[in-house]
């Protein structure tokens, strides 16, 4: 079996019955390599990942290492490919940079950023303040979060927040209790929000889910909450969160991902002073990636199932 495998991603394994191809994730497939059974997909552009799916039909097992398999899904490989996703594998990242923003946001570092590169001493936010701050979110003790989109991303999340003083209530398709946490369908989004300090969104890009944070939801959060997005763009209606960050319905957004990526340079979100942008960054360190690979080409070669099947061949 010729498995390929981005020359990204150290991979070392040695499985009898397998031929390991590097290649460039940023250049065709060489023709040679056309019948290759398996590939992984990681650092490849979009249109690659869909010239890929069109040359390559003779492949058994299409292994993913990003968070989210839309693209995957849409790219149009063969029947005959099961399909692979990279769950688990950005957990810790991805929580660490929702971490990271929240915070971000609750001690405005986005407006200290500014006033440093303007020389500015922002004395407003320096010296005595009060706590707790009327109307304003400063802090996470106490908070109220909600995590949309409750998987291994919010679980790993969870514990810090909880740590920091926080308050957590997942939000995920069915209802159900986790521990001590919380879980509730988005059938309660619109009594909760009132009462929410911060939305964490951590949703998947589907049919189901596009557009899922609209203009009704934001419009019951309180003036001082922030919305943070590490999951995908297409899940927040961009045009009902521009609005409601300029009206001053919500305090600000965090956002990792958004509709165009990357963000188009004539985009008003860049201007906002109550939104802190970074460029997809909370993944690109899929942990445990060769353990994972060589898991799935060991099942496959055994027909056993696949971990973290996303679509199985048909």
């Amino acid at each position: 079996m010729k498995l390929l495998v981005p020359e990204l991603v150290p991979f070392e394994a040695q499985i009898d019955g397998v031929r390991v191809v590097v290649f460039d994730p940023t250049a065709p497939i060489p023709d040679a390599h056309l019948d290759a059974a398996a590939l992984v997909v990681w650092g490849m552009p979009n249109e690659r990942i869909f010239d890929v799916a069109r040359r390559l039909r003779r492949l058994r097992w299409v292994q993913g290492l990003a968070a989210g398999s839309d693209v995957l899904l849409a790219a149009g490989f063969p029947d005959s490919a099961a399909i692979t996703g990279g769950r688990t594998l950005h957990d810790a990242p991805v929580a660490e940079q929702a971490l990271a923003l929240t915070l971000a946001a609750a001690r405005r570092l986005h407006t200290l950023v500014r006033a440093q590169l303007g020389h500015r001493w922002a004395a407003e936010l320096g010296g005595f303040q009060p706590e707790p701050s009327p109307g304003v979110f400063t802090t996470l003790r106490g908070a109220r979060v909600v995590v949309w989109g409750y998987g291994g991303i919010a679980r790993t999340l969870t514990p810090h927040l909880r740590a920091l003083g926080a308050h957590v209530t997942g939000v995920a398709t069915t209802a159900r209790t986790e521990g001590d946490v919380e879980v509730v369908t988005a059938a309660a989004l619109p009594e909760l929000f009132p009462r929410t300090d911060v939305v964490i969104m951590v949703l998947p890009a589907t049919a189901e889910t596009t557009g899922a944070l609209g203009a009704s939801l934001l419009a019951a959060l309180p003036a001082h909450a922030w919305v943070i997005n590490v999951g995908r763009g297409t899940t927040v209606d961009e045009d009902a969160l521009l609005a409601a960050l300029r009206a001053g319905s919500i305090a600000g957004a965090a956002l990792d991902v958004t509709v165009s990526e990357p963000l188009p340079v004539s985009s008003p979100l860049w201007d906002l002073p109550n939104v802190i942008i970074t460029p997809h960054a909370a993944g690109g360190r899929p942990l445990g990636a060769a353990a994972l690979i060589e898991r799935n080409a060991r099942a496959l070669l055994a027909g056993e199932p696949l971990h973290n099947l996303v679509r199985a061949a048909r």
